[in-house]
């Protein structure tokens, strides 16, 4: 296995400090390192490769991403795994959780043993499939959640993502079940009598289009049952892509009461607002639904407080023509994998909400922990997995679909100038991206 020698890198945005890769692992962290240290590699005393990283650029332990679509298998024509691994890695990503609405549902050991398989052969980052929580995403029986469990792919993280479990019987079920293997049910909460047939945030926005409105509690509801479920049967529940104001209030009130509680935001909540569904380009439709100014304030100060625990990008990619059509026919959804981190840095680094390391908690160590994800999110130190992100945070560039490695061009920051770019990202110790390039 070959050395690589990255110099003067700002390790979490720290002072530039050399790093040198041996192999799979992080072998040393320091000035002036030669390139010699952690011994000689597989082909004797080879001399490492050096990427000068010029004192400027951040090191990063790899991104986690709880929250991807990957569409394989059924929906190949949006994504495959192979196409949203490469997009991941060009992100900075070497591990994300694949969500269970595939076709057929990600609901039994067979189905998530596939989506395993395909990650381990794409090579790009690891793939750890979600398990549904029901069957079909149906609502109505729960899934094997045992048999995902105990399967190769190692479930820890079940969610009917897309739907919510709107059925309390079912849910309280869920939430015991998975007490047994220290899984979590992470809920998308969407009250649907709530929502039937909403287009856009119920507020002054969707008063004035005529569209009809998602009113705020349509989450909260939920958010507030399910805090009030886990905490009575003791098990872990996690919040997907919290959207509201209100929603924050109240996943801080379940953390004040020592709750197993976790939740996670996207990206496109810490910046875009409802008042871009002016233009009815249907690169907006989303869900949950863009929300208001106050709510995206509220949402970026509970991320640098840790109410909320993670970023998760909610990467939904769809083919040109479920987007590419009248506002009320387009499909819900949005890429991510490519950007986030770049919207992160605008958002929650540059006004001073978040430094790098904080970033590296957001981004890495909190979405591992949280789905008890091995050898991601780990510190950067000797002897850890060389999983990592070189990012030049001084970049600035216009966001370009047209160069995605992911299949589908679905992005809300087309013709946007967002800052940061991944120079390069290591897979325990192999580049997946170097030169912003996938290798």
């Amino acid at each position: 296995m070959s050395k690589i020698l990255i110099r003067g890198a700002k390790v979490l945005g720290g002072e530039p400090q050399d790093v040198l890769i041996d192999g799979e692992t992080i072998a040393a962290i320091g000035t002036g390192l030669s390139g010699e240290e952690g011994g000689p590699g597989a082909d004797g005393d080879t001399p490492a490769t050096v990427i000068d990283a010029e004192g400027r650029m951040v090191l990063l332990p790899g991104l986690v991403d709880l929250h991807t679509h990957l569409r394989e298998p059924g929906r190949e024509d949006s994504e495959t795994v192979l196409t949203g691994t490469r997009a991941a890695a060009v992100g900075g990503y070497t591990a994300v959780h694949a969500m269970a609405n595939t076709f057929p549902v990600a609901d039994t050991a067979g189905v998530v043993e596939q989506v395993w398989r395909l990650g381990k052969e794409s090579g790009y980052c690891d793939v750890q499939p979600v398990g549904a929580v029901t069957v079909g995403l149906e609502g109505k029986q729960l899934a094997e959640l045992g048999a995902m469990a105990d399967s190769a792919a190692q479930v820890r993280v079940f969610s009917d993502d897309g739907k919510c479990v709107d059925d309390a019987v079912i849910m309280r079920r869920a939430l015991e079940y998975v007490k047994a293997f220290d899984g979590v049910v992470a809920q998308h909460a969407q009250e649907p009598r709530l929502t039937e047939g909403a287009q856009m945030n119920e507020g002054t926005v969707s008063g004035e289009l005529g569209l009809t409105g998602w009113p705020a509690v349509a989450e909260e509801s939920i958010i507030a049952r399910d805090i009030l479920l886990a905490a009575h049967v003791g098990s872990r529940v996690h919040i997907c892509h919290l959207s509201t104001a209100g929603s924050v209030e109240l996943v801080r009130w379940a953390k004040s009461k020592g709750w197993d509680v976790t939740a996670e935001v996207t990206p496109h909540h810490l910046l875009l607002t409802d008042e871009l569904v002016r233009t009815y380009n249907p690169v907006y439709k989303v869900n949950p639904p863009l929300r208001t100014e106050a709510d995206v304030l509220a949402l970026r100060e509970a991320l640098a407080d840790g109410t909320i625990d993670c970023v998760a990008t909610d990467h939904a990619p769809h083919p040109h023509e479920d987007k590419d059509c009248e506002w009320a026919a387009a499909a819900m959804g949005m890429v991510g994998l490519e950007t986030a981190l770049s919207v992160v840095q605008h958002t929650m680094v540059d006004t001073g909400l978040l430094d790098w390391a904080g970033v590296a908690d957001r981004m890495s160590a909190r979405p591992a922990v949280i789905g008890r994800l091995a050898g991601h999110g780990r510190p950067l130190a000797a002897g850890e997995p060389a999983n990592l992100v070189l990012l030049d945070p001084a970049y600035r560039g216009v966001v370009n679909p047209a160069g995605f490695a992911s299949r589908s061009r679905n992005t809300p920051y087309e013709g946007r100038e967002l800052p940061g770019r991944v120079f390069a990202t290591f897979l325990r110790g192999q580049a997946t991206v170097m030169d912003g390039k996938l290798t």
